[in-house]
């Protein structure tokens, strides 16, 4: 049972944000703001959702995308955060966990996941 007021503030916090519909087992490309020194610009973070969590302004999702020499990299981004400047969804994967953190362990082509084929 959430208090009243705080549901009527996240109310308020959310109107005018518009987020994709995603869900884990999806490659998204988020485009972060990254603030150095008194510049600021955008970089894209591109790799799978493997989990969302949470509910109103403090949910979350985490993205893993693999860097260099084959090292896994998670990324965990609330998803109404200010230094999010969009979310873009590149394929719909098919899978059967709302959880994909068995990826973890798993190297090379066996980490791949099918694509949703939409009829």
């Amino acid at each position: 049972m959430r208090n009243k007021y705080i549901e009527s503030f996240e109310k308020a916090q959310l109107e005018g944000k518009s987020v994709p519909e995603f869900r884990a087992g999806d490659t998204l490309r988020v485009a972060v703001r990254i603030k150095e020194g008194d510049k600021t610009r955008v970089q894209n973070y591109e790799g799978l959702c493997i989990a969302i969590r949470g509910q109103g302004t403090g949910r979350t999702f985490i993205v893993r995308k693999i860097g260099a020499n084959s090292v896994g990299v998670e990324r965990i981004f609330p998803l109404y955060s200010e230094s999010i400047e969009s979310i873009e969804v590149l394929r719909r994967g098919r899978v059967r966990r709302a959880k994909l953190f068995y990826l973890r362990e798993l190297k090379g082509k066996a980490a791949r996941i099918k694509e949703l084929r939409r009829k």
